[in-house]
Protein backbone atom coordinates (compact mmCIF):
# COMPACT_ATOMS: atom_id res chain seq x y z
CA UNK A 1 0.00 0.00 0.00
CA UNK A 2 2.98 2.34 0.53
CA UNK A 3 2.87 5.34 2.82
CA UNK A 4 -0.29 7.22 3.84
CA UNK A 5 -1.85 9.40 1.14
CA UNK A 6 -2.06 12.17 3.72
CA UNK A 7 1.01 11.80 6.00
CA UNK A 8 -0.17 14.70 8.16
CA UNK A 9 -3.03 12.64 9.55
CA UNK A 10 -1.53 9.16 9.23
CA UNK A 11 -3.37 6.13 7.88
CA UNK A 12 -6.77 7.35 6.79
CA UNK A 13 -9.73 4.98 6.84
CA UNK A 14 -12.98 5.31 4.90
CA UNK A 15 -16.12 3.59 6.10
CA UNK A 16 -19.73 4.28 5.26
CA UNK A 17 -23.26 3.26 6.02
CA UNK A 18 -26.82 4.33 6.71
CA UNK A 19 -26.37 4.57 10.49
CA UNK A 20 -30.13 4.61 10.87
CA UNK A 21 -31.05 4.76 14.56
CA UNK A 22 -27.33 4.97 15.39
CA UNK A 23 -26.89 2.35 18.12
CA UNK A 24 -24.09 0.81 20.15
CA UNK A 25 -23.49 -1.82 17.48
CA UNK A 26 -22.64 0.95 14.99
CA UNK A 27 -20.42 2.58 17.60
CA UNK A 28 -18.62 -0.69 18.28
CA UNK A 29 -17.93 -1.13 14.58
CA UNK A 30 -16.50 2.40 14.38
CA UNK A 31 -14.37 1.70 17.46
CA UNK A 32 -12.90 -1.41 15.85
CA UNK A 33 -12.39 0.34 12.52
CA UNK A 34 -10.56 3.27 14.13
CA UNK A 35 -8.07 0.82 15.67
CA UNK A 36 -6.85 -0.05 12.16
CA UNK A 37 -5.59 3.45 11.44
CA UNK A 38 -5.19 7.03 12.63
CA UNK A 39 -7.95 9.10 11.03
CA UNK A 40 -11.51 7.86 10.48
CA UNK A 41 -13.78 9.34 7.82
CA UNK A 42 -17.37 8.13 7.94
CA UNK A 43 -19.62 8.51 4.92
CA UNK A 44 -23.36 8.65 5.65
CA UNK A 45 -25.87 7.85 2.91
CA UNK A 46 -28.71 10.23 2.09
CA UNK A 47 -32.37 9.38 2.61
CA UNK A 48 -32.79 9.01 -1.17
CA UNK A 49 -29.95 6.47 -1.40
CA UNK A 50 -31.33 4.45 1.50
CA UNK A 51 -34.86 4.36 0.07
CA UNK A 52 -33.46 3.19 -3.26
CA UNK A 53 -31.31 0.41 -1.82
CA UNK A 54 -32.91 -0.66 1.47
CA UNK A 55 -36.26 0.98 2.12
CA UNK A 56 -37.47 3.91 4.25
CA UNK A 57 -35.08 5.12 7.00
CA UNK A 58 -36.42 5.82 10.47
CA UNK A 59 -34.24 8.86 11.14
CA UNK A 60 -33.75 11.81 8.80
CA UNK A 61 -30.38 12.25 7.15
CA UNK A 62 -29.66 15.35 9.25
CA UNK A 63 -30.34 13.34 12.42
CA UNK A 64 -28.08 10.57 11.16
CA UNK A 65 -25.26 13.00 10.29
CA UNK A 66 -25.39 14.49 13.79
CA UNK A 67 -25.51 11.10 15.51
CA UNK A 68 -22.41 9.84 13.68
CA UNK A 69 -20.53 13.11 14.30
CA UNK A 70 -21.13 12.71 18.05
CA UNK A 71 -19.43 9.29 18.16
CA UNK A 72 -16.07 9.70 19.86
CA UNK A 73 -14.15 7.50 17.40
CA UNK A 74 -15.16 9.57 14.34
CA UNK A 75 -12.83 12.27 13.00
CA UNK A 76 -14.85 13.45 10.00
CA UNK A 77 -18.32 12.93 8.54
CA UNK A 78 -19.01 13.05 4.79
CA UNK A 79 -22.64 13.68 3.95
CA UNK A 80 -24.54 12.11 1.05
CA UNK A 81 -21.97 9.37 0.51
CA UNK A 82 -22.59 7.10 -2.51
CA UNK A 83 -23.96 3.65 -1.79
CA UNK A 84 -21.31 2.02 -3.99
CA UNK A 85 -17.75 3.02 -3.03
CA UNK A 86 -15.42 3.74 -5.96
CA UNK A 87 -11.63 4.13 -6.01
CA UNK A 88 -12.05 7.69 -7.29
CA UNK A 89 -14.19 8.49 -4.25
CA UNK A 90 -11.60 6.98 -1.91
CA UNK A 91 -8.82 8.99 -3.56
CA UNK A 92 -10.85 12.20 -3.42
CA UNK A 93 -10.90 11.88 0.36
CA UNK A 94 -7.27 10.67 0.54
CA UNK A 95 -8.38 7.42 2.16
CA UNK A 96 -5.84 4.63 2.26
CA UNK A 97 -8.21 1.76 3.02
CA UNK A 98 -11.94 1.10 3.19
CA UNK A 99 -13.17 -0.89 6.19
CA UNK A 100 -16.60 -2.35 6.88
CA UNK A 101 -18.22 -5.04 8.97
CA UNK A 102 -17.91 -8.60 7.72
CA UNK A 103 -21.60 -8.77 6.85
CA UNK A 104 -22.70 -8.76 3.22
CA UNK A 105 -23.66 -5.36 1.74
CA UNK A 106 -25.29 -5.22 -1.69
CA UNK A 107 -26.98 -2.46 -3.68
CA UNK A 108 -30.52 -2.63 -5.06
CA UNK A 109 -29.24 -4.19 -8.31
CA UNK A 110 -27.42 -6.96 -6.44
CA UNK A 111 -23.98 -5.36 -6.83
CA UNK A 112 -21.39 -5.78 -4.07
CA UNK A 113 -21.02 -2.19 -2.88
CA UNK A 114 -17.28 -2.61 -2.29
CA UNK A 115 -16.29 -4.68 -5.33
CA UNK A 116 -13.92 -2.03 -6.75
CA UNK A 117 -11.94 -1.44 -3.54
CA UNK A 118 -11.82 -5.18 -2.86
CA UNK A 119 -10.29 -5.81 -6.27
CA UNK A 120 -7.72 -3.07 -5.59
CA UNK A 121 -6.71 -4.70 -2.30
CA UNK A 122 -7.81 -1.68 -0.28
CA UNK A 123 -10.64 -3.33 1.67
CA UNK A 124 -10.59 -4.66 5.23
CA UNK A 125 -13.28 -6.02 7.55
CA UNK A 126 -14.03 -6.01 11.26
CA UNK A 127 -16.32 -8.52 12.99
CA UNK A 128 -19.99 -7.63 12.93
CA UNK A 129 -21.33 -6.86 16.41
CA UNK A 130 -23.65 -9.67 17.43
CA UNK A 131 -26.89 -9.08 19.27
CA UNK A 132 -27.98 -5.76 17.80
CA UNK A 133 -28.94 -4.23 14.47
CA UNK A 134 -31.31 -1.55 13.23
CA UNK A 135 -33.54 -4.28 11.82
CA UNK A 136 -33.68 -5.98 15.21
CA UNK A 137 -34.47 -2.74 17.04
CA UNK A 138 -37.26 -1.94 14.61
CA UNK A 139 -38.56 -5.45 15.23
CA UNK A 140 -38.63 -4.83 18.97
CA UNK A 141 -40.71 -1.69 18.49
CA UNK A 142 -43.08 -3.39 16.08
CA UNK A 143 -43.93 -5.73 18.96
CA UNK A 144 -45.23 -2.84 21.04
CA UNK A 145 -48.73 -3.60 19.84
CA UNK A 146 -48.56 -7.09 21.38
CA UNK A 147 -48.56 -8.27 24.96
CA UNK A 148 -44.90 -9.20 25.27
CA UNK A 149 -44.07 -8.34 28.85
CA UNK A 150 -43.45 -11.76 30.31
CA UNK A 151 -41.09 -13.12 32.90
CA UNK A 152 -39.01 -11.31 35.47
CA UNK A 153 -35.63 -9.68 35.22
CA UNK A 154 -33.76 -8.17 38.13
CA UNK A 155 -31.27 -5.68 36.73
CA UNK A 156 -29.74 -4.90 40.11
CA UNK A 157 -27.02 -7.43 39.30
CA UNK A 158 -25.94 -5.55 36.16
CA UNK A 159 -22.71 -4.04 37.38
CA UNK A 160 -19.44 -3.21 35.65
CA UNK A 161 -16.08 -2.33 37.03
CA UNK A 162 -15.02 0.65 34.96
CA UNK A 163 -11.36 1.44 34.21
CA UNK A 164 -11.45 4.14 36.88
CA UNK A 165 -11.64 1.38 39.46
CA UNK A 166 -15.05 2.57 40.65
CA UNK A 167 -17.87 0.10 40.97
CA UNK A 168 -20.76 2.18 39.63
CA UNK A 169 -23.99 0.28 40.34
CA UNK A 170 -26.73 2.13 42.17
CA UNK A 171 -29.78 0.14 40.99
CA UNK A 172 -32.73 0.12 43.35
CA UNK A 173 -36.10 -1.58 43.33
CA UNK A 174 -37.92 -4.89 43.06
CA UNK A 175 -38.37 -7.56 40.42
CA UNK A 176 -40.66 -6.09 37.74
CA UNK A 177 -42.08 -7.68 34.64
CA UNK A 178 -39.95 -6.85 31.61
CA UNK A 179 -40.07 -7.70 27.93
CA UNK A 180 -37.87 -10.60 26.84
CA UNK A 181 -36.86 -8.33 23.98
CA UNK A 182 -35.43 -5.76 26.35
CA UNK A 183 -34.57 -7.81 29.39
CA UNK A 184 -32.83 -10.61 27.53
CA UNK A 185 -30.28 -9.75 24.87
CA UNK A 186 -28.47 -11.90 22.33
CA UNK A 187 -25.11 -10.67 23.59
CA UNK A 188 -23.33 -11.15 26.90
CA UNK A 189 -23.46 -7.99 29.08
CA UNK A 190 -19.77 -8.06 29.94
CA UNK A 191 -17.51 -5.63 31.74
CA UNK A 192 -15.03 -6.13 28.88
CA UNK A 193 -17.35 -4.38 26.42
CA UNK A 194 -17.93 -1.48 28.79
CA UNK A 195 -14.18 -1.12 29.32
CA UNK A 196 -13.74 -0.93 25.54
CA UNK A 197 -16.24 1.94 25.38
CA UNK A 198 -15.16 3.80 28.53
CA UNK A 199 -12.39 6.39 28.58
CA UNK A 200 -11.27 5.59 32.11
CA UNK A 201 -10.24 9.17 32.87
CA UNK A 202 -10.64 10.42 36.42
CA UNK A 203 -11.63 14.07 36.97
CA UNK A 204 -8.50 16.19 37.32
CA UNK A 205 -7.99 18.32 40.38
CA UNK A 206 -10.01 21.48 39.92
CA UNK A 207 -12.35 19.94 37.31
CA UNK A 208 -15.97 21.01 37.62
CA UNK A 209 -18.09 17.84 37.63
CA UNK A 210 -21.52 17.97 35.97
CA UNK A 211 -24.23 15.32 36.36
CA UNK A 212 -27.31 14.58 34.28
CA UNK A 213 -29.58 11.52 34.43
CA UNK A 214 -32.25 9.78 32.40
CA UNK A 215 -33.32 6.59 30.65
CA UNK A 216 -31.46 7.31 27.38
CA UNK A 217 -33.42 4.62 25.57
CA UNK A 218 -32.68 4.31 21.82
CA UNK A 219 -29.88 6.84 22.29
CA UNK A 220 -30.57 9.56 19.70
CA UNK A 221 -29.83 13.15 18.68
CA UNK A 222 -32.21 14.55 21.28
CA UNK A 223 -30.07 12.93 23.97
CA UNK A 224 -26.85 14.01 22.24
CA UNK A 225 -28.04 17.61 22.11
CA UNK A 226 -28.75 17.80 25.84
CA UNK A 227 -25.47 16.07 26.75
CA UNK A 228 -23.53 18.53 24.60
CA UNK A 229 -25.17 21.44 26.42
CA UNK A 230 -24.65 19.83 29.85
CA UNK A 231 -20.92 19.47 29.18
CA UNK A 232 -20.71 23.26 28.77
CA UNK A 233 -21.46 23.67 32.50
CA UNK A 234 -18.19 22.05 33.52
CA UNK A 235 -15.16 19.96 32.63
CA UNK A 236 -16.23 16.41 33.42
CA UNK A 237 -19.67 15.00 32.58
CA UNK A 238 -21.15 12.05 34.47
CA UNK A 239 -24.37 10.56 33.09
CA UNK A 240 -26.70 8.59 35.34
CA UNK A 241 -28.65 5.88 33.51
CA UNK A 242 -31.82 4.56 35.13
CA UNK A 243 -32.14 0.77 35.56
CA UNK A 244 -34.67 -1.14 33.46
CA UNK A 245 -37.28 -1.47 36.21
CA UNK A 246 -37.44 2.31 36.80
CA UNK A 247 -37.91 3.05 33.09
CA UNK A 248 -40.53 0.33 32.92
CA UNK A 249 -42.39 1.63 35.96
CA UNK A 250 -42.40 5.23 34.74
CA UNK A 251 -43.15 4.64 31.06
CA UNK A 252 -45.12 1.41 31.15
CA UNK A 253 -45.78 -1.30 28.57
CA UNK A 254 -42.96 -2.05 26.16
CA UNK A 255 -40.30 0.05 27.83
CA UNK A 256 -37.38 0.17 27.77
CA UNK A 257 -36.70 -0.89 24.19
CA UNK A 258 -33.02 -1.38 25.05
CA UNK A 259 -31.81 -2.91 28.28
CA UNK A 260 -29.55 -1.18 30.80
CA UNK A 261 -26.33 -2.55 29.34
CA UNK A 262 -27.24 -1.49 25.79
CA UNK A 263 -28.29 1.98 26.93
CA UNK A 264 -25.01 2.34 28.85
CA UNK A 265 -22.95 1.53 25.75
CA UNK A 266 -24.92 4.06 23.71
CA UNK A 267 -24.20 6.85 26.18
CA UNK A 268 -20.53 5.86 26.56
CA UNK A 269 -20.02 6.14 22.79
CA UNK A 270 -20.84 9.86 22.94
CA UNK A 271 -17.85 12.19 22.78
CA UNK A 272 -19.30 14.54 25.43
CA UNK A 273 -19.51 11.87 28.15
CA UNK A 274 -16.68 11.13 30.58
CA UNK A 275 -18.30 8.55 32.88
CA UNK A 276 -21.62 6.85 33.57
CA UNK A 277 -23.38 5.60 36.66
CA UNK A 278 -24.99 2.30 35.67
CA UNK A 279 -28.42 1.92 37.26
CA UNK A 280 -28.58 5.44 38.68
CA UNK A 281 -31.10 6.20 41.45
CA UNK A 282 -34.35 7.95 40.55
CA UNK A 283 -33.90 10.49 43.34
CA UNK A 284 -30.61 12.37 43.60
CA UNK A 285 -29.28 12.28 47.15
CA UNK A 286 -26.65 14.21 49.05
CA UNK A 287 -24.65 10.98 49.21
CA UNK A 288 -24.50 10.75 45.42
CA UNK A 289 -23.53 14.41 45.09
CA UNK A 290 -20.77 14.04 47.66
CA UNK A 291 -19.46 10.70 46.40
CA UNK A 292 -19.20 11.84 42.77
CA UNK A 293 -18.03 15.36 43.75
CA UNK A 294 -20.77 16.93 41.66
CA UNK A 295 -20.92 20.71 41.43
CA UNK A 296 -23.81 21.07 38.95
CA UNK A 297 -26.82 18.89 38.16
CA UNK A 298 -28.65 19.41 34.86
CA UNK A 299 -31.93 18.37 33.31
CA UNK A 300 -33.38 19.13 29.88
CA UNK A 301 -36.25 21.43 28.97
CA UNK A 302 -37.87 18.82 26.71
CA UNK A 303 -39.60 15.86 28.31
CA UNK A 304 -40.98 12.79 26.62
CA UNK A 305 -44.80 12.90 27.19
CA UNK A 306 -44.71 9.31 28.43
CA UNK A 307 -41.24 9.55 29.86
CA UNK A 308 -39.63 9.69 33.24
CA UNK A 309 -39.48 13.30 34.40
CA UNK A 310 -39.81 15.28 37.58
CA UNK A 311 -42.92 17.12 36.43
CA UNK A 312 -44.85 13.82 36.36
CA UNK A 313 -44.05 12.83 39.92
CA UNK A 314 -45.51 13.86 43.27
CA UNK A 315 -42.02 13.52 44.71
CA UNK A 316 -39.43 15.77 43.10
CA UNK A 317 -36.32 13.63 42.39
CA UNK A 318 -34.31 16.86 42.15
CA UNK A 319 -35.39 18.35 45.49
CA UNK A 320 -31.93 18.00 47.08
CA UNK A 321 -29.88 19.70 44.31
CA UNK A 322 -32.67 22.28 43.98
CA UNK A 323 -32.36 23.16 47.66
CA UNK A 324 -28.57 23.29 47.35
CA UNK A 325 -28.83 25.73 44.45
CA UNK A 326 -26.87 23.50 42.04
CA UNK A 327 -29.75 22.46 39.72
CA UNK A 328 -29.71 23.89 36.18
CA UNK A 329 -32.24 23.47 33.41
CA UNK A 330 -30.81 23.06 29.92
CA UNK A 331 -32.57 24.42 26.89
CA UNK A 332 -32.86 21.35 24.69
CA UNK A 333 -31.87 22.39 21.18
CA UNK A 334 -33.24 19.20 19.64
CA UNK A 335 -36.75 18.20 20.66
CA UNK A 336 -36.69 14.58 19.48
CA UNK A 337 -37.89 12.07 22.10
CA UNK A 338 -37.74 8.28 22.28
CA UNK A 339 -41.54 8.08 22.08
CA UNK A 340 -41.41 10.02 18.82
CA UNK A 341 -38.90 7.54 17.37
CA UNK A 342 -41.22 4.65 18.26
CA UNK A 343 -44.19 6.57 16.82
CA UNK A 344 -42.37 6.84 13.49
CA UNK A 345 -42.02 3.07 13.43
CA UNK A 346 -45.64 2.43 14.36
CA UNK A 347 -46.96 4.96 11.83
CA UNK A 348 -45.24 3.06 9.02
CA UNK A 349 -45.62 -0.39 10.55
CA UNK A 350 -46.39 -2.25 7.30
CA UNK A 351 -43.48 -0.64 5.45
CA UNK A 352 -40.98 -1.58 8.13
CA UNK A 353 -42.33 -5.13 8.46
CA UNK A 354 -41.87 -5.56 4.72
CA UNK A 355 -38.40 -3.97 4.84
CA UNK A 356 -37.34 -6.31 7.62
CA UNK A 357 -38.75 -9.33 5.79
CA UNK A 358 -36.87 -8.47 2.59
CA UNK A 359 -33.61 -7.84 4.42
CA UNK A 360 -33.80 -11.11 6.31
CA UNK A 361 -34.61 -13.03 3.09
CA UNK A 362 -31.71 -11.35 1.28
CA UNK A 363 -29.26 -12.15 4.07
CA UNK A 364 -30.40 -15.79 4.24
CA UNK A 365 -29.94 -16.07 0.47
CA UNK A 366 -26.42 -14.63 0.63
CA UNK A 367 -25.42 -16.91 3.51
CA UNK A 368 -26.73 -19.97 1.67
CA UNK A 369 -24.76 -19.02 -1.45
CA UNK A 370 -21.62 -18.54 0.64
CA UNK A 371 -22.08 -21.94 2.27
CA UNK A 372 -22.56 -23.58 -1.14
CA UNK A 373 -19.22 -22.16 -2.31
CA UNK A 374 -17.47 -23.50 0.76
Amino acid sequence: MGGPRNPGRGVTIWTDGCFDMMHWGHANALRQIKELGDYLIVGVHSDAEIRKNKGPPVMTEQERYEAVAACKWVDEVVRDAPYITSLDWMDRHQADICVHGDDIVIASDGTDTYHAVKEAGRFRTVPRTEGVSTTQLVGRMLLFSKEHHQGYKDDRDVVAKLPTGKLMDMSQGHKPKLSPYTGMSQFLPSSRRIVQFAEGREPKEGDKVVYIDGGFDLFHVGHISVLKEAKKFGDYLIVGIYPDHIVHEKKGHGWPVMNLHERTLGVLSCRYVDEVIIGAPWRITEELIKQAKISTICYGSVSDPKSVGHEHEDEDPYDVPRALGILKQIQSLNTLTTSEVVARIMKNRKQYLERNRKKEAREVDQVEKKEEKN
